[in-house]
């Protein structure tokens, strides 16, 4: 029901000041409300439960079982009461609320339920499997829930460790190594078991290295 204010007070049908409602004065002051199609002093227009005055708090009241009341007392007596679906626990009707669709929330419990981010105005937030979510967690839920249903490739995700076949040669693969050359000028090859100096052998120099000159390494074997 609607409260008005109106300014001067009318006198009723007999000439008189109109009378109010609440007291059955007459109402001289330079305002009355007008509600319910009766008039009211502005102190007289008050909420039976609280005793608020009803034209300050709102341009509502209601009416019921014979009472004037405000809304919060209305909801309190006769609204209905929700649960939090955050919490769990009980959210008084005349309490505020914020709202997620179908889910109602106590104003404290309106946060991301992952990482307890508290929802600022302008805050972009996500209602997933009936839990609130900051946008951050929501894009995090999604990559994970992308990967579960579409995985990469395994070999995207094995390290490549072994070497390949095709640079190993043919006698490593076979537990064997490769026999060295034999040329002219291998003395250790055919002289290792005597323990002297081959005839006629020089001993050994350094010599400059000059760029026709190749170095190798050299690996010992058994005579055969």
């Amino acid at each position: 029901m609607d409260v008005s204010k109106n300014e001067p007070s009318k006198p009723n049908s007999g000439g008189g000041p109109q009378e109010c409602a609440g007291c059955c004065k007459p109402i001289t002051d330079r305002y009355l409300l007008k509600a319910l199609d009766l008039y009211w002093h502005e102190d007289c227009l008050k909420c039976g439960c609280c005793d608020c005055r009803l034209g300050e708090v709102g341009s509502t009241l209601y009416t019921k079982a014979n009472l004037i009341l405000c809304k919060r007392d209305y909801l309190r007596l006769f609204g209905n009461i929700g649960y939090c679906a955050a919490c769990s626990k009980i959210i008084p009707a005349f309490e505020m609320v914020m709202r997620a669709r179908s889910n109602v929330y106590h104003l404290e419990c309106f946060a991301c339920q992952q990482c307890n981010h508290r929802f600022c105005v302008g805050d972009r937030f996500y209602l997933c499997e009936n839990k609130i979510l900051c946008e951050y967690d929501y894009e995090e839920r999604l990559v994970f829930a992308n990967m579960a249903y579409n995985p990469p490739p395994l070999a995207h995700l094995k390290r490549q460790t072994a070497i390949p076949p095709s640079s190993i040669p043919n006698q490593m693969m076979n537990g064997h190594r490769p026999p060295v050359p034999s040329s002219n000028g291998d003395l250790n090859n055919n002289m290792s078991g005597s323990g002297q100096p081959p005839p006629n052998s020089m001993p050994s120099q350094s010599f400059p290295s000059t760029g026709h000159l190749k170095t190798s390494a050299m690996s010992l074997g058994a005579t055969s």
